[in-house]
């Protein structure tokens, strides 16, 4: 299997459909989240919607780039999220999500292998594979903060 495969396939084991690293994913968490447990704050921490948001950022700008456009993504907006106040709002934040994740995977499976080793925008941000494998990292790092807010909310607000 080609280097871009596998990266691909470690891509939507994390937001999608995975189980081998976390034995959860994006989805399989987020799925029984209501807007209103994914906008509740605890103490300082982020909220489910906001790192929700954040994660998605980062996905849509390497998708700007994976598509000949520029990185335009800046880190002090990465958790500029518009308020969510209704299930619509925050499902279609989801479906979002869920979208521009399989068109990440998509673009990367056409990538060829020889692409990896290039520089990613600037030399500054080193090659291709340096920033998916950083891109797949942020989404587990994200996915654990997401499942231990998960938690306590569910601990603190039993169904």
């Amino acid at each position: 299997m080609s280097s871009t495969l596998q990266l691909a396939k470690r891509f939507r084991e994390v937001l999608l459909d995975g189980l081998w690293i976390a034995n959860t994913n994006f989805k399989d968490q987020l799925s029984t989240v209501s807007w209103e447990q994914a906008t509740m704050k605890i103490g300082s921490l982020n909220t489910i919607a906001m790192l929700t948001f954040h994660v998605n950022y980062y996905i849509e700008g390497l998708i700007n780039v994976f598509e000949g456009g520029d990185l335009e993504i800046r880190d002090k907006y990465s958790f500029d999220l518009t308020p969510i106040e209704s299930q619509n709002q925050w499902e279609k934040l989801l479906t979002k999500l869920w979208n521009d994740a399989e068109k990440f995977a998509t673009l990367l499976e056409q990538m060829p292998d020889s692409k990896m080793d290039q520089t990613f925008v600037n030399e500054k941000y080193g090659t291709y594979l340096r920033n998916i494998d950083g891109m797949i990292e942020h989404c587990y790092y994200h996915l654990g903060q997401i499942t231990l807010i998960k938690k306590l909310i569910n601990n603190a607000y039993p169904v």
